[in-house]
């Protein structure tokens, strides 16, 4: 029996800076909080052109050298689908820093004051696995009952 899989992807690219990283006061929708610049793959672009444009878009910056740090992935087994989150970290860029974005006012945070700020728990979780050596894969079963995740599981490689 083939059955078919619905395919998403987005990229997110962590911009640091000494002891800084830019990220977006979201304040729309249901996604709300800081975020790191980001969004989904346009089609036939790569991961890591998505990945540039959506930092240029969103904070006016230009990105180079990204490292891939992991990847952060839904599954809906009920629903077939999977989405999939390609995350990069940079140190270097260039430009000038938008005042505004649709998608939020880009702001530089000490990495230390993290914590304190509102977080989506799905960006939570990645933050410390962007600073380690090496990559992450993170898996999270979607639970269609209670419209939230389910089981996560969380590989360091």
């Amino acid at each position: 029996m083939n059955q078919t899989i619905n395919y998403k992807f987005w990229t997110v690219c962590m911009i640091q800076d000494n002891d800084k990283v830019l990220l977006l006061d979201r304040q729309h929708d249901h996604f709300k909080g800081f975020i790191p610049p980001g969004g989904k793959v346009e089609f036939p672009e790569s991961f890591v052109e998505s990945a540039i444009r959506e930092v240029k878009e969103e904070t006016g910056l230009e990105v180079s050298n990204l490292i891939f740090k992991g990847i952060y992935e839904y599954v809906n087994l009920e629903k077939n689908d999977r989405y999939i989150i390609f995350n990069y970290l940079t140190k270097e860029f260039k430009g000038d820093l938008l005042n505004e974005s649709p998608e939020g006012k880009p702001i530089w945070v000490p990495i230390k004051e993290m914590d304190s700020l509102p977080i989506q728990k799905s960006i939570r979780r990645r933050i410390p696995l962007f600073f380690k050596e090496g990559t992450f894969e993170i898996q999270v079963t979607w639970d269609n009952e209670k419209n939230d995740e389910g089981e996560v599981v969380i590989r360091e490689t």
